[in-house]
């Protein structure tokens, strides 16, 4: 392991230079089978996945399936899954909606919003990382704080293989360029005020003024799930 973190060390400026589309086709030409793209299908998942598309590479793909999607965002999962003729590998909780009410009391998100996301989010994540060996996200710097600091090409730590995020340096105009100079299907709650889109039970629309990332767990100071920290 040491020396997969020394070669990333070694060629991260390098990897810094590259466009979005030399990341990924870097990620599926040096670590196909066992790298795949972590879709949420927000604006910039699905640039990722038509840039994969673009490479002429064998891709995967796989969401996190919390069980509380808007249905705007499963009507997209079918509708990516049928344009460019792949299966999205949907990963599910240990429990249930009604299992985890259950064992926690109704509504956790409105109480416990970490508990719920470690639940729902970081313990299947946790699972499917385990059986690869990197993940391709579609973080970029200016959305949070938290994010500023993300390489190009990186060590993830927390999770224990390689991240690549290609779209690191992008501004939110660059998704929404190539959005629509590639016809890139996209979730239509992005047209509703909505930048940022995860569980319906958290996500609200954003309003003029407001930080993109205000829509998501309004009323706590969170802004993460847990996906992106640091380890």
């Amino acid at each position: 392991m040491s020396l997969v973190i020394d070669e990333i060390n070694q060629r991260q400026a390098e990897a810094e230079t590259w466009t979005a589309a030399q990341l990924v086709r870097f990620a599926l030409e040096e670590h196909n089978p066992k790298v795949a793209i972590a879709s949420s299908f927000g604006a910039e998942d699905v640039v990722l996945i038509d840039l994969a598309a673009q490479t002429g590479l064998d891709f995967r793909v796989f969401t996190l399936d919390t069980d509380f999607l808007f249905p705007e965002t499963y009507a997209l999962i079918d509708g990516i899954e049928d344009r460019y003729k792949i299966r999205v590998e949907r990963t599910r909780p240990r429990l249930t909606p009604e299992e985890q009410a259950r064992e926690f009391g109704a509504a956790l998100w409105s109480r416990q919003p970490d508990k719920c996301c470690n639940i729902r989010k970081v313990e299947p994540l946790t699972s499917k990382l385990s059986e690869l060996k990197a993940w391709v996200t579609g973080i970029r710097r200016d959305q949070a704080p938290t994010r500023a600091n993300a390489r190009k090409l990186e060590w993830d730590a927390k999770f224990g293989l390689v991240k690549i995020n290609p779209l690191a340096d992008w501004k939110w105009e660059q998704v929404w360029d190539y959005i629509r100079s590639h016809d890139v299907s996209y979730n239509p709650l992005h047209d509703q005020n909505y930048p940022s889109i995860g569980c319906t039970y958290c996500t609200r629309p954003v309003q003029a003024g407001e930080d993109p990332r205000a829509g998501r767990w309004s009323g706590f100071q969170k802004t993460e799930c847990g996906l992106h920290g640091r380890g």
